[in-house]
């Protein structure tokens, strides 16, 4: 009786009923947290410094003078340069360019991933699937000033390839980006080449942990195939939709490397997008108008982005 009471009393109280097993479930935790803490901060650090801190300066400049905005002490003019671009056809129809753009490489891009990425999940596509994926993914790790460069050759109208292929066939020769009536089509092409399988991959990414038992019950039901992709498969890659969405939504949106590679804003115009009108402003040292423009395309960009997430999140619950 003696030796058992003496261990009783030696032994620690259990985990979770105070003592030195609370303490230590406090210590572990605490640990976590500093190491997920000293990983964080440094990249936190980046963020605001190299992303957030740049957007507030961009902003204050908006509301200076072009001509203090670099100095250590600008002029501030308060609205006066978002009055001057409100008063400026050009900025209005390179806003309206940009929002169409923007729109027309949305659907593109995400129609084009969206049928891709259901093609190599398919059971059709049995032999060869990763070739494809390579395929695909290869344009999206092309360095872009390269890739669009190529696609600037391939539309020259005395020695682009598609100008040759398209003689070769008897067909009329395609404009390209020397035409004001192609040239978006022409940007637009470059572009899907260049980012569609990076949204298929996010795409196949989802397919490949939806629930099957939902598409062969559908196919027991006698579900058709627009079907089953409706109110089947849609549905579950409503997450891969939405981040696809977003992430589309800014990169169209800001359009800027094509158009300073292949066709500088024209021809007449164009091509002229806010990004590149924006950049204009800084290359004549507008400065305040330019980073105005910014704003405004930053806005635009902060409120889809945002009504997109809401949307999803809506849809989610």
């Amino acid at each position: 009786m003696q030796a058992v009471a003496s261990a009783t009393l030696a032994s620690p109280p259990p985990l979770g009923e105070g003592g030195w097993g609370e303490g230590s479930q406090l210590l572990r935790a605490w640990r976590r947290e500093t190491v997920f803490y000293l990983f964080a901060t440094p990249f936190a650090a980046l963020t605001i410094v190299f992303g957030l801190w740049p957007i507030v300066l961009s902003v204050m400049t908006s509301f200076t003078a072009s001509a203090t905005a670099l100095k250590p002490v600008p002029i501030y003019v308060g609205f006066a340069n978002y009055a001057a671009i409100l008063r400026d056809p050009l900025f209005f129809s390179s806003l309206r360019l940009t929002l169409v753009y923007a729109a027309l490489a949305v659907v593109a891009n995400l129609g084009v991933a969206l049928a891709y990425a259901l093609l190599l999940d398919s059971p059709l596509l049995a032999r060869g699937r990763s070739f494809f994926k390579l395929a695909m993914f290869l344009p999206v790790v092309t360095p872009d000033v390269a890739g669009y460069v190529v696609w600037r050759w391939l539309y020259d109208q005395s020695f682009g390839a598609l100008t040759a292929f398209l003689h070769l066939v008897g067909m009329p020769a395609f404009g390209g980006v020397a035409s004001p009536a192609t040239a978006m089509l022409a940007v637009l092409i470059a572009e899907l080449w260049l980012h569609a399988g990076f949204y298929a991959v996010i795409f196949l990414a989802n397919l490949a942990v939806c629930e099957r038992a939902l598409e062969e019950a559908a196919d027991i039901d006698g579900a058709r195939p627009w079907q089953k992709l409706f109110y089947v498969v849609l549905p579950e890659l409503r997450p891969a939709i939405v981040i696809n969405l977003v992430y589309a939504l800014i990169q169209f949106l800001k359009t800027f490397t094509v158009v300073v590679v292949m066709t500088k804003g024209g021809p007449s115009g164009a091509t002229n997008f806010l990004s590149y009108y924006a950049y204009q402003f800084f290359d004549q040292a507008r400065y305040g108008e330019a980073t105005a423009m910014a704003t405004v395309l930053f806005a635009i960009v902060l409120l889809a982005a945002t009504g997109v997430c809401a949307l999803g999140e809506r849809g989610r619950v």
